[in-house]
């Protein structure tokens, strides 16, 4: 899927290698006295730009804004270059894109807001005036499409309405937004800050929280109460441009206004609205993919990425205001979450298998929605979450280095899976380290744990077997696709075909064998299911005389009908009935139809991740998908919690039963 999700965000773009604006020095001055925030390397990405007289464009008070330059390069000296995105023009000094974006002027508005509820720096709320300023320079402010915002600006203040290459909505005030979404949520954080201090100020920004409520009106709030289909499941038809992901964002920005302004009837109207439809994006459960996780785009019933991760605060938010339960956000965070530690961290994608890099934006998204589903349970295991993914800044990821450095406030812009670091460090990531370090510096005992935790995890998680590394029989064979992606998910690469009488049967190695033997697992083949009826295919699990164990028979069609998605089908893990019982050495597929084999997933009984750790004892993570028993080694102890994080009693040395769904954490 090519969008701006994925052209401006990726850690794969190769911003190094396309024309720079001038080299300069981040600033160095280390942080104040005990506090992890440092601001330099986000000031130093700032820079005052026009706002000049524009036709539907306007802002509040006279002289120029505040903007950050999308990219930072790291160079060999130490330095970083600041980068606009796409193509420079040496002529026009205009990049294809622009210097500066919506997104990223939102949410460093939002950075300094919060820097200034926790520090109190007066030139830290008068940046976050000026950053909104900007913001609002980029929203149109009448005519047919008021209220839509502009994406990306020049750094002479020249609007850019239609970026290369092309992104949706075209022109990008064409319509709601992601952008639009996030201009939301820095004018609700506005609000709450500005209340009381600067009325003037804060009934601008109510005003044009309004006119964005207006734009949304006619787009996704106009269709409230409409519902969608896709791959035969229920969706909501109103979501801001068809995601929870940007929903999410908008609703936190709701949700801020509101506790500011508690009668306005139209933003509570709004809120409630919105986190309906993202709470009905759900999906999965305890044992079943995706655990929980609230799927941020309603073109997919198999794909999860890391720009959704706020959805799930949204709703522990909302629920604050709307009395709603935060049953979706516990789900997320207190089944997804843990599973998503013990799968090798917060990889970006699960499309349906984890991959891609590990982002700053992921990991903060984690925290912050840990913590306020928090807020709304009372549940102290979650704070224990929050302080394990929060350890991923000081090195417990793939590189197992820090990802954030105190002394400039420079946060990398990714890590990939086989611990190569992504030394860049642009607005994104600068920002989303920032919101995540803010957090870290206001509740101590959190940030004591997560800075021990300074070496890559060790994890023992679900298990892919690719199809194409099984032994093969009747007929079936390996096949490669055009793309791997099929428009709503990828395939792992190449997958297994099999018609009629076709076999597949994988042979157990010594750690999926080591998972069935240490407490069980349960099978989850990966297979393309289609719309209409396509057959059924059956699942043997074989001990070592060859006698077989029936797992459970799957439907290969009768997915339903596409509807919003673009492909025939839908491709994503499907749990057996039947765990795969002790002695077995191999599972087999039979095909009665067309099969489509990708992976066969594997899931542990108790899945786990070790965390070693500077200070004290190594931290380990159970995560349990079925009830089993814990064997704690000797001189660990710790805690069981429910998915709310409510404590279910304590874990001793020797064996200790969990229920599915629960997970403890030891130390020792």
């Amino acid at each position: 899927m090519i969008t701006r999700r994925t052209l401006l965000r990726s850690t794969a773009l190769a911003a190094a290698a396309a024309p720079v604006a001038p080299a300069l020095a981040a600033p160095s001055a280390p942080p104040q006295e005990h506090r992890l925030t440092n601001l330099s390397h986000l000031r130093f990405l700032l820079e005052e730009v026009p706002l000049p007289e524009v036709d539907g464009h306007s802002a509040p008070g006279a002289g120029p804004g505040l903007a950050p330059w999308t990219y930072a390069d790291h160079e060999a000296d130490g330095s970083f270059t600041r980068v606009g995105g796409g193509d420079l023009d040496p002529e026009t000094g205009h990049w294809t894109q622009g210097a500066y974006n919506a997104d990223d002027i939102s949410r460093c508005a939002i950075v300094f807001l919060r820097a200034h509820a926790a520090f109190g720096d007066a030139e830290d709320l008068e940046t976050a005036r000026d950053l909104l300023r900007t913001l609002a320079y980029l929203q149109v402010d009448s005519g047919e499409l008021a209220g839509n915002v502009v994406l990306w600006m020049q750094a002479d203040g020249t609007l850019t309405r239609s970026a290369i290459p092309i992104e949706l909505p075209d022109p990008s005030d064409s319509d709601e937004s992601y952008w639009l979404a996030r201009t939301v949520w820095a004018y609700g954080e506005g609000i709450g800050a500005f209340d009381g201090v600067d009325p003037e100020f804060t009934a601008f920004l109510m005003r044009r929280l309004h006119l964005s409520l207006d734009a949304l009106e006619r787009a996704s709030l106009g269709r409230y109460g409409q519902w969608e289909s896709a791959d035969g499941v229920r969706v909501p038809g109103w979501l801001i441009s068809g995601g929870a992901d940007a929903t999410g964002e908008a609703v936190l920005g709701l949700a801020a206004a509101l506790q500011a302004r508690p009668d306005d009837a139209r933003v509570a109207e709004a809120l409630g609205r919105y986190a309906e439809g993202i709470e009905a994006m759900a999906s999965g459960g305890v044992g079943e993919w995706p655990f929980g996780a609230v799927l941020p785009w309603t073109g997919s019933q198999s794909f999860w990425h890391a720009w959704g991760g706020l959805a799930p605060a949204a709703l522990a938010a909302a629920s604050a205001e709307t009395g709603r339960g935060p049953d979706a956000a516990i789900d997320d965070v207190g089944v997804f979450t843990p599973q998503l530690l013990t799968a090798g961290g917060p990889h970006n994608a699960w499309s349906p298998v984890p991959g891609e890099s590990q982002i700053a934006y992921g990991v903060q998204c984690r925290m912050e929605s840990l913590l306020r589903t928090a807020d709304a349970t009372g549940g102290p295991g979650l704070h224990e979450l929050a302080a394990l993914a929060a350890g991923w800044f000081f090195g417990a990821n793939p590189a197992g280095e820090a990802a954030y450095d105190p002394a400039t406030g420079a946060t990398v812009d990714g890590i990939e899976p086989d611990g190569t670091v992504n030394r860049n460090s642009g607005a994104e990531s600068t920002i989303h380290g920032l919101l995540a370090t803010l957090v870290l510096d206001e509740d101590r005992a959190l940030l004591r744990t997560a800075r021990t935790l300074t070496a890559t995890s060790v994890t023992r998680g679900m298990l892919w077997l690719p199809a194409e590394g099984a032994e093969l029989a009747g007929g079936s064979a390996v096949v490669t696709p055009e793309s791997a992606w099929t428009g709503e998910s990828n395939w792992h690469g190449d997958h297994v075909l099999a018609d009629e009488g076709g076999t597949v049967r994988f042979a157990l190695a010594e750690d999926a064998l080591a998972a069935v033997a240490a407490g069980g697992a349960t099978a989850h083949p990966v297979f393309r299911r289609l719309a209409e009826e396509a057959g059924t295919v059956t699942w043997s699990a074989i001990d070592a005389d060859g006698s077989r164990t029936h797992l459970g028979i799957l439907e290969l069609g009768g997915a339903g009908g596409p509807g919003l998605t673009e492909w025939d089908g839908v491709l994503k893990p499907v749990p057996l009935e039947v765990p795969i019982p002790a002695g077995t050495v191999a599972i087999e597929a039979v095909a009665d139809g067309r099969l489509e084999l990708d992976e066969l997933m594997l899931l542990p009984a108790v899945t786990t991740a070790v965390f070693p750790a500077t200070r004290g004892r190594d931290v380990t993570l159970h995560v349990a998908s079925m009830e089993a028993e814990l064997d704690v080694t000797r001189g660990a102890a710790g805690s069981a919690y429910r998915a709310d994080g409510t404590r279910t009693g304590p874990v001793t040395p020797g064996r200790r039963r969990v229920r599915a769904g629960e997970v403890a954490i030891t130390r020792g």
